[in-house]
């Protein structure tokens, strides 16, 4: 039972483009909201997406603080695993009620 994989909305290329015009051109705009706004539909994308992609970036880069992409993708898997084992125990504990409920209805011999 395997799951297909996600894939992106957006090619891996398509956002650091994004992410790179946005750092160049950042000086040229009031805000940063106005930078998204004139970026993001020359792209194809909303602002929030770049938005997103952004602040994505500069995670990776050390400069926000929360997670890395590195991280947060180590996480999932160990989520993953972690669901999986819990299966696996599962499995493994209806076994063995099961084995021993059958060992306590075998008759008895002297």
């Amino acid at each position: 039972m395997t799951k297909k994989k996600h894939t992106p909305a957006y090619p891996a290329e398509l956002r650091e483009r994004g992410v790179r015009l946005f750092r160049e051109n950042r000086v040229n705009y009031s805000s940063d909201s106005a930078t998204y706004k004139a970026i993001a539909p020359k792209l194809g994308c909303s602002p929030d997406s770049l938005r997103a992609w952004c602040q994505q970036a500069e995670r990776d880069d050390g400069q926000r603080a929360g997670l890395t992409t590195e991280e947060r993708d180590r996480i999932k898997e160990l989520e993953r695993e972690n669901k999986e084992l819990r299966q696996t125990n599962e499995i493994l504990k209806k076994a063995s009620a099961y084995f021993a409920q059958a060992e306590l209805d075998r008759p008895f011999r002297k």
